[in-house]
């Protein structure tokens, strides 16, 4: 239609929006309204006479002259469709930015002395881990007495103390359940001093109480017992699987009850002695806290036992010294090398020692920042050392939950504990399954409660939320009290224990599969992280398995993993060698991998080098090839919302300009992209925080929000999207998808309104978004705003002042 055909139709088209629109949707021969357009004659034939010459000629050079062609795959099918479209989608920019905040970069290693005996020394760290063999005689020794008296000055109450006193001394035993370093045993050792005049024994804690004789107990001391963390296993564990276990003997054990203790109480009390047992927090504390002898233990407030220690250990020192040291503890690089939330009471006393030989000037502060980094390796390294010991699968089950747990925190930090809980489930069994592959290891209908689980992690449940693009959901969260803790975690089981890499590369390869981006997005980063510190092993067996997946989410995982990876410098480039390998390839399933990983620049390593690679491979294939076209695309639009959008418009306009079929699809269909994807949905692995306020809308508004001197250049390229034959259906619908959530969005309706007259610069263009409005407010089923319309309305008019 020209110019001065449609002369005629101003008058009408002038009324404004509701003039007319509920008439032309009645007329439709299909009697469809507006909302469901897609296909209709009438917008055939708008579109066709839309059409302008420019594009004729394009579109007649491209499909030649005389005879006709068969029909052709439409590129344009997808658009609005993001590659894992059907299986759960991309998710939310949440789920990634949480996934990139858990794991930082590794830090350096520091050298640790495991002993023979079990024992872990770290700086003045010892860690008791398990004890093997036949069992021993019976031993016992005597807290050294300046032990005693130092805890006199260094001790600080924990909550609860009173009661655990007169608890003491009522029973004459009193039962402490806690965490390792949580402060139990110096409680113990308060206690047991307070009510026995600093009179306390330790009891071997090879043997259990029901072993524990009266000869064995001092009278009138105080007897400490610590239980291994395995004391609360089931009564009897008969041997399964094959002959080879046929000729160890069956190993009964009796599990810890209010009877034995009873009796431990009666012993105690003919001794005039007093007794401790400490518990570590699990399925036994859980049963022994509903008892008469079972205490929590809290950990004391870390600032007043630093304090303490500080006191201590600068007593004789200048005046100002301990007020120094107290300052040099809250100072942000101190306590971001810590990389704990709290520190428990033990890591406090080290910390003390730390700050307080750094203000004798023993440390530097570089020294004082690597003994505080030490401080998570260290608890990671307790976690894992020897924790499949015996090495059989029914005793070494529960260490494998706790550990399978841990792991699980790391790369779901901060998320929901559900998808937690159940990760660590699938990685109990693939650990089980390789240290016994004949037995099957099962689960537990009724292991330890979801309130209790978290401390072995160190961890919390608290409520958070998770994104999921369009809406965010309340959900209760784990999360670790220590933002180092998931790297250091990673870091250990990967670099420490060979063995442990398959089951934990077959885990995360399984997650990748889950179509839920809360779980493959965190899985798949989790990828690239260990890629990055052992690119041989974690291609070979994390990403090159994905990547030749027939399936849309491991292959978008793939992608993910080896963005992540690259960015590492030295890994760089050895993901392109392989992104441009893939892309010389024949297999379309690697190739769908390349486009995907180029959606996210670190693999180019820059915004330009991503679009030459982008365009590299679009060149060598059909205009009208869906799944290239179609994922490229999706990439293009993930560069525009990578923080660099100027460098992306100004190649998309060289693509059109090209006159090269392939690119100018590859363009239009990015157009159409930007007007139904929703900005939260299109994450990448860097941070680009002006996007954040506008998460939930289109792209497009989202550029014209944060980049308004993109808004010509941008209204050229949806021009051009709008006028061209073989994409203007699909731009109208993807345009009016955008008008219909402006109009419920006041902001964002502002910007479409300083879009509109952009657009509308020729009179067919303002033809084209009225008729468009007219539709939308006519639609019977879902009529939009008429106040919004009438905003719109005018808005198109300005065009013609241009």
């Amino acid at each position: 239609m020209s110019d001065d055909d449609a002369s005629g139709q101003d008058a009408a088209r002038d009324d404004g929006p509701a003039a007319g629109g509920g008439d032309r949707a009645d007329e439709r021969s299909d009697g469809r309204s507006g909302g469901d357009r897609a296909g209709g004659s009438d917008r055939s034939e708008r579109s066709g006479s839309d059409r302008s010459g420019t594009d004729r000629g394009a579109t007649d050079r491209t499909e030649g002259a005389g005879g006709e062609q068969p029909p052709e795959a439409n590129p344009f099918e997808r658009a609005g469709r993001s590659p894992v479209d059907g299986v759960g989608g991309t998710g939310g920019a949440g789920t990634a930015r949480a996934a990139l905040r858990t794991l930082a970069p590794r830090p350096a290693g520091r050298s640790y002395d495991i002993g023979g005996d079990g024992h872990i020394y770290e700086g003045n760290q010892w860690i008791t881990q398990f004890w093997a063999g036949t069992r021993p005689e019976l031993v016992q020794g005597a807290v050294p007495q300046e032990t005693l008296l130092h805890l006199d000055d260094v001790y600080r109450e924990v909550p609860g103390y009173a009661r655990m006193r007169d608890l003491l001394r009522g029973n004459r035993l009193l039962v402490l359940c806690g965490e390792p370093g949580s402060g139990r045993k110096a409680t113990a050792l308060a206690l047991l001093s307070e009510v026995t005049d600093h009179k306390v024994n330790r009891l071997d804690p090879r043997h259990r109480v029901d072993e524990i004789d009266t000869a064995a107990l001092e009278r009138g001391f105080g007897h400490l017992l610590e239980l291994p963390s395995d004391d609360g296993r089931a009564e009897h564990e008969p041997h399964r699987g094959g002959d080879e276990h046929r000729d160890r003997p069956r190993r009964t054990r009796v599990r810890l009850s209010e009877l034995h203790l009873d009796r431990f109480s009666e012993q105690l009390r003919g001794q005039d002695a007093y007794g401790v047992v400490l518990v570590e927090s699990g399925d036994l504390a859980d049963r022994l806290l509903r008892g008469r002898y079972g205490m929590y233990c809290p950990p004391p407030p870390s600032d007043e036992v630093l304090h303490r220690h500080l006191r201590t250990l600068l007593r004789g020192e200048p005046e100002g010294a301990l007020d120094g040291a107290r300052a040099l503890a809250r100072r942000a690089d101190v306590t971001k090398a810590l990389g704990l939330d709290a520190l428990r009471p033990r890591e406090a006393a080290r910390l003390a020692d730390h700050l307080a030989r750094r203000q004798k000037e023993e440390l530097t502060d570089a020294e004082l920042l690597e003994d505080c980094s030490a401080f998570v390796r260290a608890q990671a390294r307790s976690w894992f050392a020897g924790a499949d010991r015996p090495g059989t699968l029914p005793e070494a089950l529960p260490a494998l939950n706790a550990t399978a747990f841990r792991i699980a925190v790391a790369v779901f930090n901060g998320s929901a504990y559900s998808i937690a809980a159940e990760a660590a489930e699938l990685l109990t069994w693939e650990l089980a399954s390789t240290l016994d592959p004949e037995q099957p290891p099962g689960r537990r209908l009724f292991g330890t409660h979801a309130d209790s689980r978290p401390v072995l992690a160190r961890s919390v449940l608290e409520d958070g939320e998770l994104d999921l693009g369009p809406a965010k959901v309340p959900v209760r969260a784990v999360r670790f009290q220590g933002e180092a803790l998931a790297t250091a975690v990673l870091a250990e089981i990967w670099d420490g224990y060979h063995n442990v890499r398959g089951p934990v590369s077959r885990w995360l390869r399984t997650l990748c599969h889950d179509p839920r981006p809360e779980v493959w997005v965190r899985a798949s980063i989790a990828a690239g992280v260990l890629c990055s510190w052992d690119w041989i092993y974690g291609f070979g067996e994390l990403i090159a398995p994905m990547a030749a997946m027939d399936s849309a989410v491991p292959r978008m995982a793939a992608a993910t993993a080896l963005a992540e990876a690259a960015r590492n410098p030295r890994v760089q480039p050895a993901v392109v060698a392989v992104l441009k390998e893939w892309a010389s390839g024949a297999d379309e399933d690697l190739l769908d991998t390349v486009l995907l990983a180029h959606g996210y620049v670190l693999a180019a390593g820059t915004v330009t080098g991503s679009l030459d690679e982008l365009a590299r491979v679009v060149r060598r294939r059909e205009a009208t090839d869906v799944d290239v076209i179609g994922t490229a695309s999706f990439s293009v639009v993930r560069l525009l919302a990578s923080g660099d959008p100027e460098t992306v418009v100004r190649r998309m306009a060289a693509w059109l300009r090209d006159g090269r079929l392939n690119l100018a699809n590859l363009v239009l269909v990015s157009m159409l992209n930007t007007l139904t994807f929703r900005t939260t949905h299109l994450w990448g692995l860097r941070d680009v925080p002006e996007l954040e306020a506008h998460a939930a809308r289109p792209l497009l508004v989202a550029l014209l929000a944060t980049r308004p001197s993109l808004a010509p250049h941008l209204a050229g390229l949806l021009r051009h999207t709008l006028g061209t034959a073989r994409s203007g259906d699909a731009a109208l619908d993807g345009l009016g998808s955008l008008l219909r959530r402006a109009a419920k969005d006041e902001e964002a309706l502002d910007h479409v309104c300083r879009l509109l007259p952009l657009l509308g610069v020729t009179r067919r263009d303002r033809d084209r978004l009225r008729g468009l409005l007219k539709e939308l407010v006519g639609d019977r089923d879902r009529p939009m705003d008429r106040r919004a319309a009438g905003r719109m309305w005018d808005a198109v008019a300005e065009g013609a002042e241009r």
